[in-house]
């Protein structure tokens, strides 16, 4: 049995499967999985849209990394976090400090391909969304390129194979994973 010896953190843009492969790498290795973005709707009791909306986006950030903080304190588990997480100097450092970071690498056409019909993107609703995401993909590639390890989503692959992807990444890494 393989056992995680600290939180993994997944990391990337909207679309690029944080969330459903998040899920999959977790019940592969039998720890828990958790959602800094529904960890910040429960604690406000509001979705994220309405926390951009009402109290600005500079507050949602400050949530998230109160959020980020008190997982990383937490049992080791796979922790998804939102596009925007891994920008901030003081996530990326408490994320370095006590977990690992797994960007999951997409590129532009398949990240659009994933979120262009979603409603549920506060920084999308633009009036040309697809240049908005163009935009944030471009100022945003080189922070996701400080996480630890990297991962390449590939469009035809399921979500379980990417997770296979995922761990078996993270096994290169003696800090990460113990047993088998």
């Amino acid at each position: 049995m393989q056992r995680l010896k600290k939180t993994v953190v997944m990391v990337g843009m909207m679309g690029a499967g944080k969330t459903a492969v998040g899920t999959a790498v977790a019940r592969s290795l039998a720890v828990p999985f958790r959602d800094s973005d529904e960890e910040i709707v429960k604690a406000a009791n509001r979705s994220i849209a309405e926390i951009f909306e009402r109290d600005g986006e500079g507050f949602f950030r400050a949530r998230e990394t109160e959020v980020l903080a008190r997982l990383l304190r937490g049992a080791p588990c796979i922790l998804s976090t939102g596009g925007g997480a891994f920008l901030s100097d003081v996530n990326r450092s408490l994320i370095h400090d006590a977990g690992i970071a797994v960007w999951l690498r997409a590129d532009l056409d398949l990240l659009w391909q994933r979120v262009r019909h979603k409603t549920t993107r506060p920084l999308l609703r633009t009036s040309n969304p697809r240049e908005t995401l163009r935009q944030l993909y471009e100022a945003r590639v080189p922070l996701y390129s400080k996480a630890d390890v990297t991962v390449d989503s590939v469009a035809d692959l399921s979500i379980d194979d990417m997770a296979a992807k995922v761990i078996a990444a993270l096994k290169q890494r003696p800090d990460v994973l113990e047993g088998e």
